[in-house]
């Protein structure tokens, strides 16, 4: 998705969004990518966990995540922008090198087709 608001607006990225108190993480997951994308999704596995720090101008830190990043098949709905995402589009493996793309997306989404691959 392409995101429609900052941090990071106009950068393609993976949907996410934050966890509801009280709310299971695989609800959240399906609530987020329903919300940003349109999409009914089925869970398929956890790809990768990491930070991003994101300091404003001088140097402060503005932002601050815990990133979940997950394996995931569309079950339903229809791809379409809404939320906070401006855009949502599907691309191939390949096609990912060349978008304005957030720090770390491209290595998440090179190792999920690898689990892929593994899983045929």
């Amino acid at each position: 998705m392409e995101r429609g608001n900052e941090p990071l607006k106009g950068f393609w990225s993976l949907p996410g969004g934050l966890v509801e108190t009280g709310e299971l993480l695989q609800d959240a997951l399906r609530r987020e990518i329903r919300e940003e994308t349109g999409l009914d999704i089925e869970v398929l596995g956890l790809v990768e966990i990491f930070e991003r720090i994101i300091h404003d101008p001088t140097g402060a830190v503005e932002y601050h995540y815990v990133l979940m990043d997950y394996l995931c098949r569309a079950s339903g709905g229809t791809l379409c922008p809404d939320d906070d995402a401006s855009n949502v589009d599907w691309f191939t493996q390949e096609q990912v090198a060349h978008l304005e793309i957030t720090r770390g997306t491209p290595e998440v989404i090179a190792k999920a087709f690898r689990m892929l691959r593994e899983n045929e």
